[in-house]
């Protein structure tokens, strides 16, 4: 039971540009941006003071409400997503599910309740600490949370490696299924890191966005002008199921999961390898686990983060692996529209790249207004594109020097 054809048949998220998949869509290929003046604390002291921040949230909506106050922001968030997968999917969870899983990529997981308790024991002491922190805090509470709700009996785990983690949950998904030790996996990334504590640890490391007079114009991966990227919130979540399994319930099929390649640049804890041969060495893996040619790719959607040391750097290796040709492939960062999700951006960028294989349209990279020299190639400029989308690659490249990049293609039978 080895290499077995992956599929997806769910889609779930939640973002700053929407919460479904159809206005998340719609809002990405309008080239919408979700920045905006962060309302859930006063920002007052802070340097930054804007966000990707997603507003209207409702729990309730996907949860009774003694439900949510026992989660963390990041759990709700990823109940929510997963919600959405298994509706979308229309799988019948009433069984025996043994064989289906959940893992779930977060960089951090439940930063504002480490934040709350921290106050508590602070201004209260170590009595009025909440029973609830450590099941709340724990970034595996996602995918423990996610399995409870459906008695999802299967594969189960949590991935964190910074803002590379929904790639490599997603990466774990795919190779388990492959491999025969699950027939479907509910998978992606969640994060809700816009917190104080958060907003001020990046400010801190002077990797944000300092327009605070124009937020929507913040996020410009690629550009000349970026000045850092937009902190950001929120879930994207996939199904991924064996092919014969999705085949038999008659399942919908979004697409076909290929190839999944991973490296480290070894070389900063925060900064990328200036050469590009760590996320080279990660973009190479996934064509050769794909069995693509580097003429089979026709899109790329990029990690893109609107910083001036990743934006050359990813450039310079997706040169290094696709030579001339790279010049061709159209290039988008998601980014530019909804921020940094960090843990849940690969799974946002995913369903991004679904649709565009589904739809054939390719969204925009926003705010590209000054071309730099050193990134030269097509990042699909301020407007939506129609091309013809069948292989396409999703990079994620993490503090720490981690790269996952994740490949998928039209579904043809």
């Amino acid at each position: 039971m080895t290499n077995r054809r992956v599929v997806i048949t769910g889609l779930g998220i939640i973002t700053s540009l929407g919460q479904s998949v159809d206005e998340y869509w719609k809002n990405l290929a309008d080239g919408k941006s979700g920045m905006s003046d962060i309302s859930r604390f006063d920002t007052t002291r802070f340097d930054v003071h804007f966000g990707s921040e997603v507003k209207e949230f409702d729990p309730c909506k996907w949860m009774d409400a003694r439900e949510a106050r026992r989660l963390d922001r990041v759990t709700q968030f990823g109940l929510a997503a997963a919600s959405q997968v298994v509706n979308d999917a229309g799988m019948d969870l009433k069984g025996n599910n043994d064989r289906i899983g959940v893992i779930i990529g977060s960089g951090i997981g439940g930063l504002a309740e480490f934040e709350e308790q921290s106050r508590r024991l602070s201004e209260k002491g170590p009595g009025m600490v909440s029973a609830f922190f450590i099941p709340k805090l724990m970034l595996n509470a996602i995918a423990g949370q996610i399995a409870i709700r459906y008695r999802l009996r299967g594969a189960n785990f949590s991935v964190a490696s910074a803002c590379a983690s929904a790639n490599h949950a997603m990466g774990m998904a795919f190779k388990t299924i492959r491999g025969g030790e699950a027939d479907a996996i509910v998978t992606g990334g969640c994060e809700a890191a816009l917190t104080p504590m958060g907003l001020a640890g990046f400010a801190a490391l002077k990797a944000l966005s300092m327009r605070n007079d124009n937020p929507q114009k913040a996020s410009r991966p690629f550009d000349k002008g970026r000045d850092g990227f937009v902190l950001s919130e929120g879930a994207g979540m996939a199904l991924f199921e064996e092919l014969e399994h999705a085949k038999k319930r008659g399942a919908k099929i979004y697409a076909e999961v290929i190839g999944f390649g991973m490296s480290c640049d070894g070389h900063h804890i925060t900064a990328p390898d200036p050469d590009g041969s760590g996320g080279a060495l990660a973009m190479a893996d996934v064509l050769k686990d794909a069995g693509l040619k580097p003429s089979d790719v026709t899109y790329i959607n990029a990690h893109g983060t609107s910083t001036q040391l990743n934006d050359v750097v990813e450039t310079r290796a997706i040169k290094k692996v696709f030579g001339d040709y790279a010049k061709k492939i159209p290039i988008s960062s998601t980014k530019s529209m909804v921020g940094h999700m960090l843990g849940a951006a690969g799974g946002a960028e995913l369903i991004a790249m679904i649709l565009a294989v589904k739809s054939n349209i390719i969204h925009p990279t926003i705010n590209y207004e000054n071309p730099d020299p050193e990134c030269d190639l097509d990042y699909v400029p301020n407007k939506a594109r129609e091309a013809f989308v069948d292989a396409a690659i999703s990079n994620s490249l993490g503090f720490g020097g981690h790269n996952a990049t994740i490949a998928i293609r039209k579904y043809k039978g």
